[in-house]
């Protein structure tokens, strides 16, 4: 409400008060909710409560591509987070193999379980005793949030159990015997397993509180669409796009650039899995052709990169490389349609097929010329190198169909889009996947999104937001529309869009020229000046972040930790946490991701070790191994009141204290 305004009337004690037309309508509508003196007063001490609370633990991840075993595991340990909390409950009153067993138990109760029936004595005494342990992990971990919200997470079969074992104490005399009966009960009724399921996940619940995920869930690892399966059970979550995220979103939409690149990148790195387990696209018809079309070419260079080993044997990994190449010279001529259609994005240096002679078997990019690898293109005309053959044309509308008619798919992608932008700020963090773009000089850059749209910083991704929210609503204008279906695959490579902020993607020069500095992707000049304070606090300052321990946390481009990189920039300012989560990226970080933790003391980054097996975890009590670095601790225990929430809690206590005062002067009457 507006507290602001001149004409508002005093109170005897000189505060503002409820005088304008538009302050009584909001408190008129306020005491809907709270009628009476002693509603609101009740709520107030309510919110005040809560603000002393500590503040909840934030994590941080980046960059998962398709790791859904590791991302999964990760969010069931809280990367960590609740083996410390049981070595800080239990210290040495257990032994080490005790403590790896409650965690195991914790993390995977149902298989766990089965272990424990075939090689426990006297189940019943271990019941009593593991169900007393998990209450007491429990407890602690919810230690951090009201009663109501604790209340919320609760599966309904066993709320009110819950509920009375968290809420009193062995240690309380009078509460002993009842206690031991709740626990005795639950054993002798056999419902110890499904209890212990049950608050097991209670546990992996609570012990996140916020989770951030800054981008790039999809592509190279097999399981990106378990992924979002898991985050479409939980709440409080939030997700900043990143490339792989917008070509798929591109690829939904129907951009057949972005079906392209979303199917040779998936036969790259051998995955085919999301693609059609996940999704059910259809990859037949594509096999089919490409056995036809290349069936004579040895295409070496496409031959996939198995990091999974997936393939298991050499027909199949042949028939891969055959749709690989198929779908890559598709690829490129639907880029040149969508690229001619747009000259105000200069990208017309990318459309290689029309640099090339076919005769020759050279290619000639900036103005330098190179043999190519190979010269079998039996669907390329020289004349007119982009069209599409009438084959290639048949096999695209198939492709577009089965990702237009995939219901899971739009699912996914409407999960992405409730819960996800192109940035956010919380806490006084900024959040965004890749960069923004900057000039030489370390300023931001314009970039021109549409013709005489020109935008920076905060406005440029939130118009970037709303562009891509324009592609899936049908109430957008045709034309509008179409052009934000075409402008994913900017967003995907194009040099000034701030999910990749590089020269060029050089797709065609890997795949047909052997000399290496052709590859070479010039990095913007956000990555290059990303460890100079001055420019990050000038973009903290363009997003309007405040606070004397703001940050930006962002991710896209892998840390090299075996090399000696640290993640941590700009005197702690900036934070990258895309350490390789992926498979595909662990040969060239030496680890396998980052987890950043934004807990009540300060922010700590674990730092993981390639997940093994579940296996491994269930019957020896493996984990993931993290090393965990201490970024910045807080002076003092952080409360809710510090935070975002805190602060609109604090606005809620401010109105609720207004509708008192109206209600105590006769303005408003109670009901």
């Amino acid at each position: 409400m507006n507290n602001n305004n001149a004409d508002n009337t005093q109170s005897t004690t000189g505060h503002k008060t409820c005088g304008t037309d538009s302050d009584m309508r909001y408190l008129r509508l306020l005491a809907q909710n709270y009628p009476t003196v002693a509603a609101a007063s009740t709520e107030i001490i309510n919110l005040q409560a809560i603000l002393q609370l500590p503040k909840g633990t934030e994590h941080f991840l980046a960059d998962l591509h398709g790791e859904h075993l590791a991302f999964q595991h990760i969010l069931k340990n809280a990367s960590g987070n609740i083996r410390r909390k049981v070595d800080e409950l239990f210290g040495n009153t257990l032994r080490e193999q005790e403590k790896r067993d409650l965690c195991t138990l914790i993390y995977y109760p149902e298989q766990k379980l089965e272990i424990v029936k075939l090689h426990e004595t006297d189940l019943d005494d271990w019941y009593h005793i593991t169900l007393h342990r998990l209450v007491a992990v429990c407890r602690d971990v919810s230690s951090k949030y009201t009663r109501s919200k604790v209340r919320k997470s609760l599966p309904a079969e066993f709320s009110y159990i819950i509920q009375e074992l968290l809420h009193e104490r062995t240690d309380d005399a009078n509460k002993t015997d009842y206690i031991n009966v709740i626990v005795s009960t639950i054993i002798s009724t056999r419902r110890a397993d499904d209890f212990i399921i049950a608050i097991s996940k209670v546990i992996q619940r609570l012990a996140i509180d916020r989770l951030h995920i800054l981008g790039d869930i999809f592509d190279r690892g097999p399981g990106a669409h378990i992924i979002l399966d898991t985050l479409a059970q939980r709440t409080g979550w939030d997700i900043q796009w990143g490339n792989h995220d917008v070509l798929w979103m591109g690829a939904s939409a129907g951009n057949d650039a972005c079906i392209c690149n979303v199917i040779r990148l998936s036969l790259r790195y051998a995955n085919l899995a999301t693609l059609e387990d996940g999704y059910g696209i259809n990859l037949v018809p594509l096999a089919t052709f490409a056995m036809e079309t290349y069936g004579n070419d040895p295409c070496e260079e496409f031959t996939p990169h198995d990091m999974g080993n997936t393939i298991t044997d050499d027909k199949t990994r042949r028939l891969t490389a055959l749709m690989h190449k198929a779908i890559s010279i598709i690829q490129f001529k639907q880029e040149a349609a969508i690229i001619d259609r747009h000259p105000e994005w200069d990208m017309a240096d990318r459309v290689l097929l029309r640099a090339t002679d076919f005769k020759q078997g050279t290619v000639t990019i900036g103005g330098k010329t190179y043999a190519l690898r190979s010269n079998f293109f039996p669907t390329v005309n020289p004349d007119n190198p982009c069209q599409l053959t009438p084959e290639e044309k048949t096999l695209m509308e198939k492709l577009r169909h089965s990702f237009c008619m995939s219901e899971k798919l739009h699912k996914h992608i409407a999960l992405l889009l409730a819960h996800g932008c192109m940035y956010a700020i919380y806490n006084d963090n900024l959040l965004f996947h890749a960069s923004i773009p900057l000039q030489e000089d370390g300023r931001l850059k314009e970039v021109e999104i549409c013709p005489g749209e020109c935008y920076s910083g905060q406005q440029l991704l939130h118009h970037l937001g709303m562009m891509i929210r324009a592609a899936f609503q049908n109430d957008t204008p045709a034309d509008r529309r179409a052009y934000a279906t075409d402008y994913f695959l900017y967003l995907w490579c194009g040099p000034n869009s701030p999910l990749f902020d590089k020269s060029k993607m050089g797709t065609y020069e890997r795949y047909f020229i052997a000399d290496p500095a052709t590859h070479k992707e010039e990095k913007g000049y956000y990555f290059k000046m990303r460890d100079n304070e001055e420019v990050v606090c000038r973009i903290l300052d363009a997003f309007g972040v405040k606070g004397s321990n703001r940050h930006i946390i962002n991710g896209h481009v892998p840390v090299h930790a075996s090399r000696g990189e640290n993640p941590i920039k700009a005197g702690g300012k900036l934070m990258v946490i895309d350490g390789g989560f992926s498979e595909a990226y662990h040969h060239e970080t030496g680890i396998a991701g980052y987890t950043l933790v934004y807990h009540s003391r300060g922010f700590q980054l674990v730092q993981h070790e390639p997940f093994t097996n579940i296996s491994d975890t269930i019957f020896r009590g493996t984990d993931i191994k993290g090393t965990t670095q201490i970024v910045e601790m807080a002076d003092r225990r952080m409360r809710v009141a510090d935070t975002d929430k805190g602060r609109e809690l604090q606005q809620q206590i401010d109105d609720l204290k207004l509708l008192l005062y109206a209600y105590r002067h006769g303005l408003i009457t109670e009901r």
